[in-house]
């Protein structure tokens, strides 16, 4: 009988130690489908209101803040260039990608 409620107890707190690291890890996610659904004017007022956050942070006074205050704004910063790189849909093309198209383009001409 021991071993049961021990053996349920391990199991609950491991389960609720999982979910509390998991919404530790991903701090300010953004929804895809949710920028997929907006109009260009909220897509860009968005932009605009990253773009005044970075603004703001930038011409924050670093050296007051603790450690991990600062890994906090550099989690924010990150998640906002995400989801700005996200909103804007363009296509990225590495260097080694554009040679070898030049390259390939080459061969079949």
């Amino acid at each position: 009988m021991k071993k049961k409620i021990y053996l349920i107890a391990a199991t609950l707190m491991l389960t609720f130690a999982a979910f509390t690291s998991q919404a530790a890890t991903t701090p300010n996610t953004f929804n895809k489908e949710a920028i997929a659904n907006m109009t260009p004017e909220q897509k860009q007022a968005r932009i605009e209101e990253i773009k005044a956050r970075v603004a703001e942070i930038k011409a924050m006074d670093k050296s007051q803040l603790t450690r991990e205050e600062r890994k906090e704004l550099r989690s924010e910063l990150k998640s906002d260039k995400r989801e700005a790189q996200a909103m804007s849909g363009g296509i990225y093309l590495s260097v080694g990608a554009i040679i070898i198209i030049i390259l390939l383009l080459i061969l079949l001409l």
